[in-house]
């Protein structure tokens, strides 16, 4: 009967020293309630002690999570659509915050948060052109709905670390008409180059013609100079053997002459037999060589 007593006092002491510690893990935070009311927050990992049966504990992930939110429709100052795909990074800063305002709902935190990211870009979106969104004014806008996220999550104890938008698109319809006029814009710009490229190949292909003309004519004057001095050295040459030999060179150019009018055996040309043309061709008799 002792023993079981004791036994008994035993099981007794293990099970209230059991519930008198708990573990918080790594990556975790956590509140202790008695009673229902808080009386610790933000609990770091480790081992921790609590009044059993009048303490109890609940944890929370106190890891970075991501809000990865849908896109949506935003309009610029000029009444545009764009389509925006965002995310948020965050994490509990304030446990008890976050256990009183969001019931340590992380669902719930992520549906608030989305809100709040919405507000912000549709005030950043409607304060801004469409070429300032998607050209020049993206980190700014980032920063700005950064900046107002922390300020208003600080009320649910939640830290807003960064919010980035992924891509910035036009709607379908509005992407299609840009692309044609992006088509035609281009279309045109090709067309003048090709405009411009066929005009001046035509200025190169008339300087070319004019250039070959230029050249043609300025050989064909050389030429003419080349022959011309020819001529006169061939005259030259001509006169000189003349002086030297005027019978001889008689009857040789007689004999080339009889040779141009006489190629074939049917050539016929009509001469007086006794003219000077054929004198090369007489005996000493007066009659002709046969």
């Amino acid at each position: 009967m002792k023993n079981n007593i004791l036994l008994i006092a035993l099981a007794a002491i293990i099970f209230i020293a059991g519930n008198a510690f708990f573990v918080v893990k790594e990556g975790e935070t956590g509140i202790v309630f008695r009673l229902g009311e808080i009386v610790k927050a933000d609990l770091e990992p480790g081992l921790h002690m609590k009044t059993p049966f009048v303490n109890n504990v609940r944890t929370f992930d106190a890891r970075l999570q991501t809000l990865d939110a849908p896109p949506e429709r935003y309009l610029t100052v000029e009444k545009k659509n764009l389509i925006v795909d965002s995310f948020a990074k965050w994490r509990i800063a304030d446990s008890a915050r976050f256990y009183t305002t969001m019931g340590g709902d992380i669902r719930l935190a992520n549906m608030r948060l989305s809100q709040i990211l919405k507000d912000g870009l549709r005030a950043e979106f409607g304060s801004r052109t469409v070429k300032e969104v998607i050209a020049s004014q993206r980190d700014e806008i980032t920063r700005a709905i950064t900046a107002k996220a922390r300020q208003d999550a600080t009320a649910f104890g939640i830290e807003v670390v960064d919010v980035r938008i992924k891509r910035v698109d036009l709607p379908r319809d509005v992407s299609e008409s840009v692309y044609r006029r992006m088509e035609a814009e281009r279309k045109r710009v090709a067309n003048e180059l090709r405009s411009e490229g066929a005009e001046a190949a035509e200025k190169i292909r008339a300087e070319a013609d004019r250039q070959r003309v230029v050249i043609l004519a300025e050989a064909y004057r050389k030429a003419e100079a080349i022959r011309g001095e020819g001529d006169a050295k061939a005259s030259e040459i001509y006169a000189q053997a003349y002086q030297k030999d005027a019978d001889f060179f008689a009857f040789f150019k007689s004999l080339e002459s009889y040779q141009a009018a006489f190629q074939g055996k049917d050539d016929i040309l009509v001469l007086d037999p006794k003219s000077d043309y054929f004198r090369f061709m007489m005996r000493q008799d007066g009659e002709m060589i046969r």
